[in-house]
């Protein structure tokens, strides 16, 4: 399986604008939110058994499970039938937020990446459509889901045999952008090694070590060079004008 990304420039209308803007503070906003609650359960389980903080407590049940992507998804699901907003942004794209911050956390827990971060207004420039069930570029054009055909610029033609599975649609100080995740199936070959192989290493009294034993001293191009250049420059000041 061979995968590309490609960047286009698209050029959407003053509503399809509007529409993606409130798309992309959307969420941010449910990003904020499954940050929070994942962060007060987290603190909740800090707190000692035997004592209180004066100033303030997290009183989440013993009981209640963390809130992974999944129990999040679900919750998220329930609150689209009461708030109006969550209705008009595609599903999709609220499943692409939450694996957002899911992935975060994985990286946190198994890459010593920091705790993420809440973001502020304008910092989510982004949001995914996962999949499409057929081509959505049409001549100079790319179909949308909920937000319809914007032109596009393919300033280069999508290679023969590739398929559309992503689209990001991407906020630039350029203005917007679709990024294009093409796959083919095709199967790519491992490199195979050619001659016998060896090892380098940098050193400090060597200028590099080869694996076959050979030592190679540091090379003084800046030193030799400096010498001519003092005679050179001895020379040039001796010399009288005219």
């Amino acid at each position: 399986m061979l995968n590309l990304t490609y960047s286009y420039r698209i050029y959407p209308g003053l509503d399809q604008e509007a529409k993606m803007l409130g798309w992309l503070e959307q969420c941010r906003r449910v990003y904020n939110y499954a940050l929070a609650e994942r962060k007060d359960w987290i603190n909740s389980r800090k707190c000692l058994v035997n004592a209180c903080s004066i100033r303030l407590e997290y009183i989440i049940p013993a009981d209640t499970p963390y809130p992974d992507y999944y129990k999040q998804q679900n919750a998220l699901t329930k609150a689209k039938k009461l708030i109006r907003q969550l209705k008009a942004v595609h599903s999709q794209v609220w499943q692409d937020a939450l694996k957002r911050l899911d992935k975060s956390f994985k990286f946190m827990q198994h890459r010593g990446f920091g705790f993420p971060r809440f973001k502020k207004s304008g910092q989510y420039r982004s949001f995914v459509f996962p999949q499409f069930k057929s081509n959505p570029v049409n001549g100079f054009e790319i179909k949308l889901p909920k937000i319809g055909t914007v032109p596009i610029h393919l300033h280069r033609p999508i290679p023969e045999g590739f398929e559309i599975k992503q689209v990001r649609v991407v906020l630039k100080s350029s203005g917007w952008y679709a990024q294009l995740i093409l796959q083919a199936d095709v199967s790519v070959p491992e490199p195979m090694p050619d001659g016998d192989p060896i090892g380098i290493d940098l050193g400090l009294e060597k200028f590099l070590a080869v694996s076959t034993g050979e030592l190679v001293e540091r090379p003084r191009f800046f030193v030799d060079l400096q010498s001519k250049q003092r005679l050179l420059q001895r020379k040039l000041r001796n010399k009288k004008k005219g």
